[in-house]
């Protein structure tokens, strides 16, 4: 982890009384799960972390922590900055606590899935650098929300409940039904700067880039079509502004537009197979081969990649993966605050047979 044994003051009041105290905090919530990896299911990893949560907090923190499961706050996400979300902040808990918070957030993603996480929340450090701390917006990294739906301590098939972790940037939900996990969507992640341009004094150094992967793997399968192919995956010469469907429960998707895998030599099967494979593999290793089995058995054939924008970094670019019940988009259009162009990355995974475990209709 890029992580550091002490950190500087923040530059904004609300967090110069606390230091944050980011490598014991995120480190620590890494520890004792590697048993539990090797012994239960994602589901049930969840659920213990879940229950130890909950008996860290107190009456008040519970009624903000803790709703109904058919709450409408449950299918309510976004990964704008704002002054409310639903939820208990990280801010507001104390270190055991936050400890127990994050403890159940590596219970539901993978390695790399937390991992990413992780640095996509201290990213807010570099912001908050970036901007002198006069940004419109407080950059924080404990201005993160965990949200549990229904009651965890429930067993049985019938059980279920759900998790939100929400912040700027960053919007993980998932849905656990009869001891499994039944959805883990939509899973939206997103970087500004998405790289690092110039040394900080904070956690993240010059050079990082947490979604680096996503990106430049599009760029290589792009840049690696012939005339024709570009004709066909490529459906707009200016980038999409954003993703579609922000904050919305489900996506309506049309037909696919782009270019079938079944149109792609070899090679771009493969880098299309491994770009994929990023967004799924978020998700825990089981979880993970279950989103794999999902477009194995839809078949790879009714999977279509397509852009928009330009095919070079630093100029406006967006691309899309559509499959039978899958759907990944990506969009690099905006500056970071020093003015670099097309340097802030939006992505997202859905799942289009129903993202919160809702049904889809017909």
């Amino acid at each position: 982890m890029l992580l550091r044994n002490s950190l500087p003051p923040f530059h904004y009041p609300a967090m110069n009384k606390i230091r944050f105290a980011t490598l014991s905090l995120f480190a620590v919530a890494v520890v004792g799960l590697a048993g539990w990896k090797l012994a239960a299911s994602p589901a049930e990893q969840m659920q213990t972390f879940a229950v130890a949560f909950v008996d860290t907090l107190t009456t008040e923190q519970k009624a903000d922590a803790v709703m109904a499961f058919d709450s409408p706050k449950r299918v309510g996400w976004h990964f704008i900055p704002k002054k409310e979300r639903k939820g208990l902040m990280l801010e507001q808990m104390n270190d055991a606590q936050r400890t127990a918070a994050l403890r159940l957030l590596r219970s539901a993603l993978s390695e790399a899935g937390y991992s990413k996480a992780n640095r996509i929340m201290l990213l807010e450090e570099v912001l908050n650098e970036m901007e002198a701390g006069k940004g419109t917006w407080e950059r924080n990294p404990q201005r993160y929300y965990v949200t549990l739906f229904g009651d965890v301590k429930a067993e049985g098939e019938d059980a279920r409940w759900g998790l939100s972790f929400e912040g700027h940037h960053l919007s993980l939900n998932f849905v656990c039904r009869g001891g499994k996990v039944v959805d883990s969507t939509p899973q939206f992640m997103a970087t500004n700067p998405a790289v690092v341009k110039n040394e900080t004094s904070v956690t993240l150094g010059k050079g990082t880039a947490v979604l680096n992967q996503e990106e430049q793997l599009a760029f290589k399968l792009v840049n690696s079509l012939d005339a024709n192919q570009i004709k066909v995956a490529r459906f707009a010469e200016e980038a999409l502004a954003e993703i579609r469907f922000a904050g919305e429960p489900q996506p309506e998707v049309g037909e696919p537009e782009g270019i079938a895998y079944s149109s792609l030599n070899p090679d771009q099967q493969k880098q299309l197979r491994d770009l994929v494979d990023l967004y799924v593999q978020v998700a825990p290793e089981e979880v993970a081969a279950e989103r794999s089995q999902q477009i194995e058995s839809d078949g790879w054939s009714k999977v279509h990649f397509a852009w928009a924008g330009a095919l070079e970094p630093g100029i406006g670019h967006y691309y899309r993966v559509q499959g039978e019940r899958f759907l990944i988009e990506f969009v690099n259009t905006q500056a970071d605050p020093a003015g670099n162009p097309a340097n802030h990355i939006h992505c997202v995974y859905r799942d289009l047979s129903g993202d919160f475990d809702l049904p889809v209709a017909p």
